[in-house]
């Protein structure tokens, strides 16, 4: 029986777009649907958990959002061309038949460069250089689900590249490489809810992703990491936790 590695590495190379672009649709369409269903409706139902940024969203931001994901899932989507040719060209190999402790130890070490991978090109696209790319994705004062992929091309280009390096570096199985664009999509949903999973607030650990990415959204400058605030204390770009409220109380007055 041929495998999905092995399926994946026999097809053509518009069929590779081809699919690619399906895959990442309905990761971007199922998630974001989800997501937003389960903010919107289900936990304020279920009263657990609040809304972070309470300001109302931009006339037309989800139309917008939307409009530069489709773009992006174009670009993720045939941008795995790049993947399967290095397969292709033997400079990576997929591992067949790997034990169950191999694929576990590979996505904790995918979750870990993706995190890396995240915050560095993140970083960078905050230099004076770079930030007119970045601009786009800001236009989202208030975050939501369907911000996810809001990039300009060459921001959703960098981002695209996660799976080159480590799969040059190490003979990955399919599954593990599977669940980079997995990880990163529901990790980048929690980033982007806008709402606060915890009956305690701020949340803490994972559950205080959404405050953190939203403080970055609301302030623009520092949180510049992923799930895990560990890059942004280290590199010292953490912001605290009351850095938007001066912000927010004026856009409040202006709305009153």
């Amino acid at each position: 029986m041929t495998s999905l590695g092995e399926a994946f590495a026999e097809l053509g190379v518009l069929q590779v777009m081809g699919v690619g672009i399906v895959f990442f649709a309905l990761l971007y369409g199922v998630t974001g649907l989800l997501t937003w269903t389960l903010t919107q409706v289900v936990m304020p139902r279920l009263r657990y958990g609040r809304r972070i940024d309470t300001r109302a969203l931009e006339p037309g931001q989800l139309r917008r959002e939307i409009g530069a994901s489709a773009v992006s899932i174009l670009i993720f989507g045939a941008g795995l061309v790049f993947p399967w040719g290095l397969l292709q060209l033997g400079w990576a190999t997929l591992t067949p038949d790997p034990a169950w402790w191999r694929v576990v130890i590979e996505v904790v070490v995918l979750f870990v460069w993706n995190e890396a991978h995240f915050y560095a090109n993140h970083r960078l696209l905050h230099t004076p250089r770079l930030r007119r790319f970045h601009a786009p994705h800001h236009r989202s004062h208030v975050a939501t689900p369907f911000s996810t992929y809001s990039f300009h091309p060459v921001e959703a280009i960098l981002l695209g590249s996660v799976p080159l390096i480590p799969m040059m570096l190490h003979d990955f199985s399919f599954a593990a490489l599977l669940s980079l664009p997995l990880m990163s999509i529901v990790l980048n949903n929690l980033g982007h809810a806008n709402y606060e999973f915890a009956r305690e607030s701020p949340a803490r650990g994972w559950r205080g992703a959404s405050r953190r990415h939203h403080l970055h959204h609301a302030c623009y400058h520092g949180n510049y990491g992923f799930l895990i605030g560990t890059f942004d204390r280290v590199f010292g770009t953490a912001l605290p936790l009351d850095a938007a409220d001066a912000r927010l109380a004026r856009a409040g007055r202006r709305d009153a």
